[in-house]
């Protein structure tokens, strides 16, 4: 495990498709954060421990984990971890020496909006705490395991609010991996998935491969597979043709930002996915907790969109895919405008045909039960 990025320690297992033990990507347990690591999915499953704000800043920029509800869940237990150092370094100012870890936090991953509104959150208990003179660790630690708490109360409300969309039985297609991996637990558009199934109103899941990483393919065939949802893997190019043949109803995705005006951010591929629902006649379904809204983002050309290394793309597990000196392009968000949204879905309600009215309606909803 310290050859893999000087993690403290790992748990290694073999992976048993007929498991029935919920999948957590993210874990707090004997003072540490344990991450399961999504690189080495499908083949095993190994959990690593981290320390310390800056290892789990790594493992979120490398990929252990992610998904933006899932990063933003690991930053706030990192934000503890980094807490509870700095209160042993400096007991009396602590408050101040914590911004460098918020920082490095911070800039991890800068599309997906979940990591920034889950620091904000422990920033401010931060300040509470520090103003109050409590101990800094049990106070924040407690405001993460909030956080987590929450997801997981909001993944189920969205499971039955999208799963009611769907008004009769289909097949859908969805991209990427938006299920308890990326999130707390049961997931956002798979967890709409998940419920829409259990109630008779799927018939299959088509699995784009999601290209570079593939986490259609590694993830989310992984988790559906091990609970027995019917589910066939396509290449991400064979959706159109999937739409055009008949037979899929709707496209259910997640989103990392979405825009005050109903504009999404979301994986690559998202954007030709809307675009082909929509000549096809398919409906489209956006499915995200209300912390992934940015009401401060008028829309999406104020989103950063993430570039990542081209070695992503030219390459596989260390292998060349292209040759030698291939110049890439690698950007890991695409965004979808709302004229192209059939439904938001969060926690706080459903936005049909989302515009900047129905957004500002929605998130002045509380959220539901």
């Amino acid at each position: 495990a310290r050859a893999r990025g000087g993690y403290a320690d790992i748990m290694r297992g073999v992976n048993a498709p007929d498991n029935a033990e919920p999948v957590r990507a993210v874990s707090w347990r004997d003072g540490r954060l344990w991450l399961l690591d999504q690189r080495a999915l499908p083949e095993r499953t190994d959990y690593l421990a981290y320390d310390t704000a800056a290892d789990a800043a790594a493992a979120i920029e490398s990929m252990v984990v992610r998904g933006a509800p899932a990063i933003g869940i690991a930053a706030a237990y990192a934000a503890a971890l980094a807490a509870g150092a700095r209160a042993r370094e400096n007991p009396e100012g602590w408050r101040v020496a914590l911004a460098p870890d918020f920082a490095r936090l911070a800039a991890a991953r800068p599309t997906a909006v979940n990591l920034a509104w889950a620091l904000a959150r422990m920033e401010r208990r931060a300040d509470r705490a520090a103003a109050a003179g409590e101990p800094p660790l049990p106070a924040l630690l407690d405001e993460a395991r909030s956080i987590h708490e929450e997801d997981v109360a909001a993944n189920l409300r969205m499971g039955a609010l999208g799963a009611a969309l769907i008004e009769r039985p289909c097949a859908v297609i969805t991209h990427c991996n938006t299920g308890a991996l990326a999130t707390g637990g049961h997931g956002t558009a798979l967890g709409v998935v998940r419920s829409a199934y259990r109630a008779g109103r799927v018939t299959e899941v088509l699995a784009g491969e999601t290209r570079p990483w593939l986490q259609g393919a590694r993830l989310t065939a992984w988790e559906l597979m091990r609970e027995g949802i019917p589910v066939r893997l396509i290449a991400d190019s064979a959706a159109a043709y999937a739409m055009q043949r008949g037979g899929v109803g709707w496209v259910v995705l997640g989103a990392d930002r979405v825009a005050a005006n109903g504009d999404v951010a979301n994986k690559i591929g998202t954007l030709s996915l809307a675009a082909n629902a929509r000549r096809h006649g398919v409906r489209f379904m956006v499915v995200a907790p209300s912390s992934t809204v940015d009401m401060a983002a008028p829309d999406g050309q104020a989103i950063s969109i993430e570039e990542r290394p081209p070695e992503e793309l030219v390459e596989f597990a260390g292998r060349p895919t292209a040759p030698a000196g291939a110049r890439a392009w690698n950007p890991v968000f695409d965004v979808t405008p709302a004229a192209l949204v059939d439904a938001l879905v969060t926690e706080r309600g459903v936005a049909p045909a989302p515009n900047r009215a129905r957004m500002e309606e929605m998130m002045g909803k509380e959220p539901g039960p």
